[in-house]
């Protein structure tokens, strides 16, 4: 095949005409297709630079430091004590364990440490009546899911003696003091009474789970399963309330939020029921991803727009799968490369995250989740980018993945294939 292409660069230069390429004369199938996003097995160095770059952002932006007040945490770019930036500190984490950079681990570390050594002082001010920063209020005292879950999960991975404060507190208020029906779900009394939000299952069970109340974790599992799973789209509709016939709407980063929460507990214990409804969650998300790697914002509206967050999510929980051999490589691999790809490319020069929808309620009605609008500083694109980046690394690292008649494919050994292993636009 190389001697061929050789000979037909040849032939203007011997004096032979060039002929057209057409299907007698040219291996049509080696052209390069018009790929709108990069296509094929990224380096793992460039991996970790485009992770890099997000946290280089992302420790530029958020400080450690309170104002010229002294009474508020300084403001940065994003939300220290934000369910988002629990999120990102697993991600910190799982980026330094599969790294080996410790900076990732430090930049999660150092921000919780600095959390829970403020602690004290700023519950003492409310203790005294005193109103304290709205953000610490989070720390100190807990009032939804939202503050405390995410956040509390991570603590817990850190296995840091310095947040056990920090970790009783936000662990108090999930296991005791949260909403929920009396069969024990997690709910909210908004935007109506005794709502069920899919955002919950990540915002509550894996603090479960992580603080080692695995049975109390897989039955709120079980509990959110029974009420959104629509068995018919192998998909989670985003909000339920009892009694009700509302419609369904599978909001894309919803869906992340159920998919990521089977994999925290996985991580915790194995389960065939968990990973039995991991893999049929998988069943209904694979065949709508579109073809450029990401999903949209509704998954099954491809009328709405392509979201990072959620791909981000996808990305990472599949190849956490297949890392912690869960899923096998060859049939799932390739769709967690096209969907890092994807979010590779909204990764923009400065590190932020480009394509990610803003901070979404609940609603019964389509166009809310299709107009829902997108920003560079979305806190909620950063620790999925930064988790899926992780996962990718070890992927291409510890599996053999190659072009092979121009499309990515795992193999068990290396193929010896010749073929270039990435299509550039």
């Amino acid at each position: 095949m190389k001697k061929f292409l050789f000979l037909l660069t040849l032939m203007p230069i011997l004096g032979y005409a060039q002929e057209v390429q057409n299907d007698a004369t040219a291996p049509l199938h080696l052209m390069k297709p018009a790929y709108k996003i990069p296509y094929g097995v990224p380096k793992a160095e460039d991996v970790k630079a485009t992770m890099d770059r997000v946290k280089n952002y992302l420790d530029a932006t958020t400080f450690m430091q309170l104002d010229e007040t002294g009474k508020m945490l300084r403001r940065g770019t994003f939300r220290l004590t934000s369910y988002e930036w629990g999120v990102t500190y697993s991600a910190m984490l799982r980026a330094g364990e599969v790294t080996g950079d410790a900076s990732y681990t430090r930049y999660a570390i150092d921000r919780m440490e600095y959390l829970a050594k403020l602690a004290p002082d700023f519950k003492a001010r409310l203790d005294r009546g005193e109103e304290i920063d709205p953000l610490m209020h989070q720390v100190v005292k807990p009032e939804a899911l939202d503050d405390a879950g995410a956040i509390c999960a991570a603590m817990l991975k850190a296995k840091d003696a310095k947040l056990k404060d920090r970790i009783d507190t936000y662990y108090d208020f999930i296991a005791n003091k949260q909403y929920r029906y009396k069969d024990g779900t997690f709910a909210r009394l908004r935007p109506v009474k005794n709502t069920v939000w899919l955002d919950d299952m990540f915002m509550g069970i894996p603090a479960l789970a992580w603080h080692d109340e695995v049975e109390k974790a897989q039955r709120q599992f079980q509990l959110f399963h029974d009420k959104m799973w629509v068995a018919e789209k192998h998909l989670y509709r985003h909000g339920w309330v009892p009694g009700e016939h509302h419609p369904s709407f599978f909001w894309g980063r919803a869906n992340g939020w159920a998919l990521l929460t089977a994999c925290e507990l996985l991580d915790v214990k194995e389960s065939a029921l968990i990973l039995s409804y991991f893999k049929e969650h998988l069943d209904g998300l694979l065949p709508l991803q579109h073809h450029d790697g990401a999903w949209h914002q509704l998954l099954d509206r491809p009328d709405t727009y392509l979201e990072t967050s959620c791909t981000a999510i996808y990305c990472y929980c599949i190849a956490h799968a297949i890392n912690k051999g869960w899923l096998d490589a060859e049939t799932y691999g390739a769709q967690a490369l096209l969907a890092w790809n994807y979010v590779n490319a909204h990764v923009n020069t400065q590190g932020q995250v480009e394509g990610t929808c803003v901070g979404t309620g609940l609603a019964f009605d389509p166009a809310f989740y299709a107009y829902r609008p997108v920003n560079n500083f979305a806190a909620h694109g950063y620790g999925p980018t930064l988790w899926a980046g992780a996962e990718i690394y070890q992927l291409v690292k510890t599996h053999h993945i190659k072009l092979n008649d121009s499309a990515t494919h795992f193999y068990p050994e290396d193929p010896q294939t010749d073929e270039p292993i990435f299509y550039v636009k």
